[in-house]
């Protein structure tokens, strides 16, 4: 059983824990009959159509378009994606992108927008994404080369590549970012609600990983939505990507945090449960040295994400810093504690299909995408110094 005892920490509320007991027998009786590894697209759809019928996915929008309420709940959504990893990734992954690939329109979309694009990805019914990234422009999103520009007939035509976009192929809606040339770099930016059927709009290539999951090379040739689709103003698109990953990049770490939970409980029934030299492993020191060490990382990453968590809910505009170091904290932990588990088990922690193996190579991705561990490092180092800077002059 996972240890639960973070929930009485003073960041939660009541309904924070029924939520975290709700989904977790949820995920206990559910998660694995849907999984089949030899079919990552159709587990995916068989995830988020019974999330959205257990409605769970009211969480990851707004209300009164599907949503529990009329902001989104960071600590929620961070106890959500730690239930789920610790339970299977692709639970992870159905949830996370359906927050993510409409917390745009969630936070910057109109009421008309919100209507249209929300409710169907709140029940379950439609599978959504975020395409920011292009073959050129990863961690330098100011380097975007997507153009979109308007067509003389009151619509906009989007022309250019994005790759490493998650639920690609699978999405039936996208919030595109594009060049619209406002002002040069990031200031230049827009973003646009796409939907997957526009003509033009291509799934050029499946991405495979090391880790399964629904990853695409996107295409767009002169794919024409209407200027209704434009999220925010002419050149907010930066502010809103940026406004975007503020909310789900704690949650990046709060997956990571899943992972390390389940790898922490392998390791602990493997260290019990295996006897060596006539006694349970459990008992050799540098066995409980390595449990120790992975047990103070689960509990230092619980606290950076739920403080990044707790101080969004508390109505800070930003938590850039904070979400920074929850996220690069929490997936560089369970890097080490999901290592010193495999280290634990052995031979069998590196056989194919063990649950340790798994999470080796699941845990890897999260390392790398929502800004990549050394980004988190400069965005860190940067915020630090203007804290700095600030105090010096005043």
């Amino acid at each position: 059983m996972a240890d639960k005892s973070f929930l009485d920490w003073p960041f939660f509320e009541e309904r924070h824990r029924a939520f975290a007991a709700e989904l977790d027998g949820w995920a206990a009786k559910t998660v694995p009959g849907l999984i089949d590894h030899h079919d990552v697209d159709g587990s995916c759809r068989r995830l988020v159509g019974a999330l959205g019928e257990a409605g769970f996915l009211k969480h990851t929008v707004v209300a009164p378009h599907g949503g529990a309420a009329e902001t989104l709940d960071v600590r929620t959504l961070c106890i959500a994606r730690e239930t789920l990893g610790r339970h299977h990734a692709l639970a992870d992954f159905a949830f996370a992108m359906q927050g993510l690939g409409t917390g745009s329109i969630s936070l910057y979309g109109s009421d008309d927008q919100k209507a249209r694009f929300l409710p169907k990805v709140g029940a379950g019914a439609a599978i959504a994404a975020f395409a920011l990234t292009e073959p050129a422009a990863g961690s330098d999103v100011a380097a975007l080369a997507t153009t979109a520009e308007p067509d003389g007939n009151g619509n906009i035509r989007i022309s250019g590549e994005k790759t490493w976009i998650s639920n690609g192929g699978i999405a039936d809606q996208y919030v595109v970012f594009a060049r619209t040339g406002e002002a040069p770099g990031a200031r230049g930016l827009s973003a646009f609600v796409v939907e997957a059927d526009r003509p033009g709009f291509t799934v050029a290539e499946r991405l495979d990983t090391i880790a399964p999951h629904p990853l695409g090379r996107l295409v767009l040739e002169d794919v024409t939505v209407p200027e209704a689709n434009r999220l925010g103003k002419p050149g907010e698109g930066f502010k809103i990507a940026m406004a975007t990953l503020d909310v789900f990049r704690s949650t990046v770490g709060a997956a990571a945090l899943g992972f390390a939970r389940a790898a922490l409980e392998e390791g602990l029934n493997r260290a019990s449960s295996r006897h060596l030299f006539g006694a349970p492993l459990a008992d050799l020191q540098l066995t409980q040295a390595a449990l120790a060490d992975m047990a103070l990382d689960v509990d230092a990453a619980a606290l950076l994400v739920y403080r990044a968590a707790w101080t969004k809910d508390q109505g800070a505009p930003r938590i850039t810093r904070e979400a920074a170091m929850a996220k690069l904290y929490a997936t560089e932990a369970a890097q080490r504690v999901i290592d010193k588990s495999v280290q634990i088990h052995g031979g069998d922690g590196v056989r194919c299909g063990t649950r340790v193996e798994e999470l080796y190579r699941d845990i890897r991705a999260l390392r790398i995408y929502e800004g990549a561990s050394e980004v988190q490092k400069i965005v860190i180092a940067r915020q630090a110094l203007q804290a700095f800077a600030a105090d010096a002059f005043n």
